[in-house]
């Protein structure tokens, strides 16, 4: 099948090199001419593992192309995926010129009949919104010509888009016109050989079906670590709740670990969007108010373990951080809580030497100016003549360091941990002032 896809982020590309990789001819879309440019030489803006060969063999195939040409994008293929970016406004609500954008796009330049699939998370009656916007262009042109907007949400785990995108648990898809269905039944057999992954439901469902997925994951991480300040201050041990907890099949062991607060592209996004929209439904949705609130705070509880470990003066004392991303096998660091933590740091008059094995460059680009961080070239670095280290991310890297050479290191053997990576026993055995999140 012929596809095109608008966007080359981090959905488009996963999208388009995968759908490719089975053997259908991609047409990848974006309006920055130097990423396309660098795209076409096989130099892929974002990390994500395995990403850049996938494209690499696809680009030699010739099954996977990319150009800013929006009428060639418009006439390769009648499936045509928006998978544009939806940044939040100022009130926490989905964004979607870019969107409407490519809507519009699409009906200046489409000869013949087009499936319109939006991948892009939006805001429940997007498509209602995307096909006002074609229907619009359509009549302003003059063309009598016939098309369907579907809703087609991703569910990809950045560092585990792949897997994901190759075996989904399933693959939601919102319309109720039979030959939009045929299609995306042909589109992706492929990923459905064993079992049927394929879930058809309205538009609108559909639509709400990716913000409830990623609110009621958030929701979890938030009470757990709503749970772990109650488990400190109760002298209980949250680790040994997580598994207590987690034998129970109603509940499961996944996303039911405490740490300094959950980050990225989607999850604070979506939160955020999806209170948004129960506001202008007149619809007060306090626990996902909850929920975000909590994060909020979460964000901090490492710097307030530090200012309590150093009497609440840090003025002049340097510390090094690892982990920048806000989780492992991404260099993502949109949403953060290491930001949260090294920005409180140095508004307080310290320094920061800081560590992630991929998302150096990042932290480059969000800090060019900002001489009292030094970003170091490997872990153990990083420690040298600290006066603490703190751990925000749990990158496989970290998980058995030589700690001899780290107490060394540090000025004060002072390790406060984010995601409990660390048991407490044995750190006390080599000597450290250790902290945690809800563990005595």
């Amino acid at each position: 099948m012929k596809v095109t896809v608008y966007g080359s982020g981090y959905v488009g590309l996963v999208t388009g090199s995968l759908l490719a990789d089975v053997g259908n001819d991609v047409l990848c879309v974006d309006i920055d001419e130097e990423k396309v440019a660098s795209l076409k030489k096989g130099v892929v803006p974002i990390f994500e593992p395995g990403l850049d060969d996938v494209i690499k063999r696809n680009v030699e195939a010739d099954r996977l192309d990319f150009t800013t040409d929006m009428r060639r994008a418009v006439a390769h293929s009648e499936m045509q995926f928006i998978a544009v970016g939806t940044p939040p406004d100022e009130d926490g609500s989905a964004d979607l010129r870019h969107v409407l954008a490519v809507a519009n796009t699409i009906g200046q330049f489409m000869d013949s009949h087009k499936l319109v699939v939006t991948k892009s998370t939006v805001p429940v009656g997007t498509g209602d919104l995307v096909e006002a916007e074609l229907n619009k262009v359509l009549k302003e042109k003059g063309k009598n010509l016939t098309f369907n907007v579907l809703s087609n949400p991703e569910f990809l785990k950045e560092g585990a888009a792949i897997e994901d995108f190759m075996k989904p648990d399933r693959i939601v898809v919102g319309t109720d016109d039979e030959y939009a269905i045929s299609q995306m039944r042909e589109l992706y057999s492929p990923f459905c050989r064993n079992r049927e992954r394929l879930v058809f439901m309205s538009r609108r469902s559909s639509e709400l079906t990716k913000y409830a997925a990623n609110s009621l994951l958030a929701t979890k991480i938030s009470f757990m670590n709503e749970l772990s300040n109650l488990a400190e201050r109760l002298g209980a041990d949250i680790e040994d709740v997580r598994l207590g907890i987690g034998s129970d099949p109603r509940i499961g062991y996944h996303f039911i670990y405490p740490g300094c607060g959950y980050g990225g592209s989607c999850f604070p996004k979506d939160v955020k969007a999806l209170i948004a929209t129960a506001k202008q439904q007149g619809y007060n949705a306090q626990l996902l108010q909850a929920v975000e609130d909590v994060n909020d705070r979460q964000k901090h509880i490492l710097f307030d373990k530090l200012m309590k470990a150093f009497d609440n003066d840090i003025a002049g004392k340097t510390f090094a951080v690892w982990g920048l991303s806000f989780k492992p096998n991404t260099d993502d660091m949109r949403e953060a809580p290491s930001r949260v933590l090294i920005e409180k740091i140095l508004e307080h008059g310290g320094d920061v030497r800081a560590y992630d094995p991929v998302a150096m460059n990042e932290a480059r680009h969000l800090y060019p100016e900002e001489k009292r961080l030094a970003l170091i070239g490997t872990a153990m670095d990083a420690v040298q003549d600290a006066d603490a280290l703190l751990i925000n991310t749990e990158w496989r890297e970290f998980r058995s360091p030589d700690w001899d050479t780290v107490k060394q290191s540090l000025k004060r053997p002072v390790v406060i941990d984010g995601r409990n990576i660390y048991d407490p026993q044995v750190m006390r055995e080599h000597g450290f002032e250790y902290d945690c999140i809800g563990r005595p």
